[in-house]
């Protein structure tokens, strides 16, 4: 399950498909997969300047599990909310002088 986590949250400039997204919010209601899930997710959003598309793509995958998978993300996230708190600050100039993060 890691590997479509990695696959919905990659560089790549698209976005993650909803099949790809539905696919891994199902998965949160088996428990192994969810732990997977989770953690993988919280190792996106915790990546830094370049890699700020993961950091995009785990907020939208991670906005898509609250809704459609399991209670244990909304627990998971409740618990954990000082993830996505700290990206409040969060903040990347790309070459051509644009801030990533504000978008």
């Amino acid at each position: 399950m890691q590997m479509k986590v990695r696959e919905a949250t990659s560089n790549d400039p698209g976005g993650p498909s909803g099949a790809l997204m539905n696919e891994i919010a199902q998965a949160t209601y088996n428990q192994a997969d969810f732990l997977d899930v989770m953690s993988m997710l919280d190792k996106r959003l915790n990546d830094k300047g370049k890699n700020w598309r993961h950091v995009f793509k785990a907020l939208t995958v991670l906005d898509y599990c609250l809704h459609v998978g399991s209670i244990n993300v909304v627990n998971y996230s409740v618990d954990n909310i000082y993830v996505v708190k700290t990206l409040q600050e969060f903040q990347h100039i790309d070459d051509s002088g644009r801030d990533q993060g504000a978008n």
